[in-house]
């Protein structure tokens, strides 16, 4: 009885502990309640009751600040500027039609711009403020502010506008912004609501669009309190966004100046590149335009100005377009032979003026032909007749892998839009696309960089600082994001032998410096500073043989579009390269005439960071020199006061 009364003295103690326990959890979880119902009640009345009220509070998105780009010493190549703007939001408004025609009597706005502004906002979700006008004047935000209760919906505010101060002379490297279309959208799986915003700008080309991610940055938001007229009272709490990176190029905006006056009046292309760096210091295009004009809205007029123009300015030729590299490309098919151990430097082949291949005769440059000539004198006068016979031995697989070696063949990861992979054709590539047999006549036509060979004038900048430099050099555009350095376009070894090289580069100074060579009218005269190059000439038509019977029809005397594209390359000082440049005139005629005077004139530009001295230039041609920088300065007023600046 007693061990009964024990267990049941135990039992109720153990209980009584455990209903301590769960009370004393209970009155905390209790005290925690009221505490929080406290200050919910007390601390924040005033935002709930605001809460509370309907259609009293409202969250914006505030975008974010877009980044800037500058050139490769700090000048601004894009900005943003204050933009006074008229907006309306659709659901702050029961008549938006006759708010609008208010706002006209308080504004000045088209008939247009109404249009446009009425359907933007009947087709945008009904919360999003949508632009009526940009660029206002402070009278105009003034005007509005006074007769705000008359205009339900609408309100001032100060925006960023994207602004280009050097205009066209970077259009086809930086593009240009603009308000982000149902086309942009579609793109996009899962479409940043910043984007949304109806007129809101993103890049459209060139690095504008390339870096949008990192140039757009990321939106904050705040919540305002507005009274029944919508108006806003207070802002409630914010949250703010992060402003895009700023972007620097690679490009000098002086160089890149001088090279777009230098192209002017010429459908052309040039790229300088850094032979130690990759950095592309100059890319241009001509004829160019202003990106200024995209920014808001081009008009009609302006663009099919531009789509209508034979010289297509729209397009950047220097990555975009692809064109028969023609003489230039000897050098691939020679280094081909070479690494095969075909030929040897010293060996010669014989020009009689063509070779004759499966019963067609392949013509060279020169009706009368050569002669006996070797590696170094067949770049020296570009003879045709010794890469036919080259081509023969070596094959078109191993002329093609030799091209994509030197970078042709090659889509560059440049922050450009449409950049070309070009074209370095093989046996089994013709089959799949043409669904045709590889034949010997496109193995000949392919060792001038005829046929079915492409290239743009960035790949074969490239192909020749590899020539330089006996190194893998890569095209870089973007020098830092934010101050923090990206990879240098440097490169490892090329794998080919270096000694065959040197042989290259040896042949390529004669081409300019030797008085048979096809560029010496274009060489640099001061010592150490004298470059190495080769011309070419590709043609864009097919010469019959009873034209060849009859006298090859002259290029001046032909349409534009059916002349030779005329080209260049070069690389600077030879002995210790600091730049390669390459350079293409659509339907200029020949490389030595056509292409590389306005390639030696860029290439001692870049040479001495600025106007080179006349005794640069053969003494016979200072005087129209002389004229010519002084024709180009007139050109170049930007130029002229970074110049001021630093001074």
């Amino acid at each position: 009885m007693k061990r009964k009364n024990a267990d049941h003295e135990a039992n109720q103690s153990l209980l009584s502990r455990r209903a301590l326990v769960v009370g004393g959890l209970q009155l905390v979880l209790v005290g925690a309640l009221a505490a929080r119902m406290r200050h919910l009640q007390i601390n924040e009345a005033d935002q709930f009751r605001t809460l509370a009220e309907e259609n009293r509070i409202k969250f914006k998105l505030i975008p974010p600040v877009r980044g800037e780009v500058f050139d490769r010493n700090g000048v601004q190549l894009a900005q943003n500027i204050p933009n006074y703007q008229i907006k309306m939001v659709r659901e702050d408004t029961r008549d938006v039609e006759a708010v609008i025609a208010r706002l006209s009597k308080i504004i000045e706005l088209d008939d247009e711009t109404i249009e446009r502004a009425v359907a933007l906002i009947k087709r945008s979700a009904p919360f999003y403020p949508v632009t009526i006008a940009e660029d206002v004047t402070w009278e105009d935000i003034s005007r509005v502010s006074v007769n705000a209760p008359a205009l339900p919906g609408v309100t001032p505010e100060v925006g960023l506008s994207r602004v280009y101060p050097l205009g066209s002379d970077f259009a086809h490297v930086l593009g240009y912004v603009g308000p982000v279309s149902d086309y942009d959208l579609k793109k996009i799986d899962d479409p940043d609501p910043l984007l949304r915003i109806p007129r809101f700008q993103i890049g459209k080309v060139g690095v504008e669009a390339k870096e949008e991610i990192r140039l757009r940055g990321s939106a904050g938001n705040k919540q305002v309190e507005v009274n029944a007229a919508g108006r806003e009272m207070r802002e409630l709490g914010r949250r703010e966004g992060k402003p895009g990176a700023n972007i620097q190029l690679t490009i000098d905006s002086k160089l890149q100046n001088y090279l777009q006056a230098r192209l002017d009046g010429e459908s052309a292309s040039a790229v300088v590149i850094d032979c130690e760096t990759g950095d592309l210091v100059a890319i241009g295009s001509a004829p160019t335009y202003d990106p200024n004009l995209f920014v808001s809205g081009i008009s009609t007029a302006d663009y099919r100005e531009l789509t209508d123009n034979k010289f297509r300015p729209l397009a950047s030729k220097a990555v975009q377009g692809t064109y028969p590299p023609g003489s230039t490309f000897k050098m691939i098919t020679a280094m081909a032979a070479l690494e095969e151990g075909i030929i040897g430097p010293d060996d010669t082949v014989r020009c009689n003026g063509h070779l004759e291949v499966a019963d067609r005769k392949f013509h060279c440059w020169k009706r009368s032909g050569h002669g006996s000539v070797d590696l170094k004198n067949s770049l020296k006068r570009s003879c045709d007749v010794y890469y036919y016979d080259l081509a023969l031995k070596v094959g078109i697989e191993k002329i093609s892998a030799m091209a994509n070696v030197f970078g042709l063949g090659v889509r560059h990861n440049v922050e450009m839009s449409a950049v070309a992979r070009g074209l370095t054709p093989t046996k089994a590539w013709k089959n799949r696309v043409h669904g045709k047999d590889w034949v010997i006549g496109d193995t000949v036509n392919a060792s001038i960089g005829q046929g079915y060979m492409l290239a743009s004038p960035l790949q074969l900048a490239v192909m020749t600082a590899r020539l330089a430099t006996g190194r893998e050099v890569t095209p870089r555009l973007v020098k830092s994001v934010d101050g923090v350095e990206q990879a240098s376009g440097a490169g490892g070894p090329l794998k080919v032998d270096q000694n065959n090289l040197k042989k290259m580069r040896q042949a390529m100074f004669a081409v300019v410096n030797d008085r048979a060579g096809t560029a010496n009218k274009s060489r640099i005269t001061v010592e150490d500073m004298r470059m190495a190059g080769k011309t070419g000439t590709s043609q864009v038509r097919n010469i019959s043989a009873a034209e060849r019977r009859t006298g090859v029809i002259q290029n001046e005397d032909l349409p534009w579009e059916r002349r030779d594209h005329a080209l260049f390359i070069d690389f600077a000082p030879a002995d210790n390269p600091k730049y390669a440049v390459a350079i293409i005139v659509e339907h200029g005629g020949g490389g030595s005439t056509a292409a590389a005077p306005i390639a030696r004139d860029i290439t001692l530009q870049a040479l001495y960071e600025g106007p080179p001295p006349l005794e640069a230039y053969p003494s016979k041609d200072r005087g129209r020199i002389r004229s010519q920088q002084k024709r180009l300065a007139k050109m170049r007023p930007m130029a002229k006061a970074q110049d001021a600046d630093k001074t």
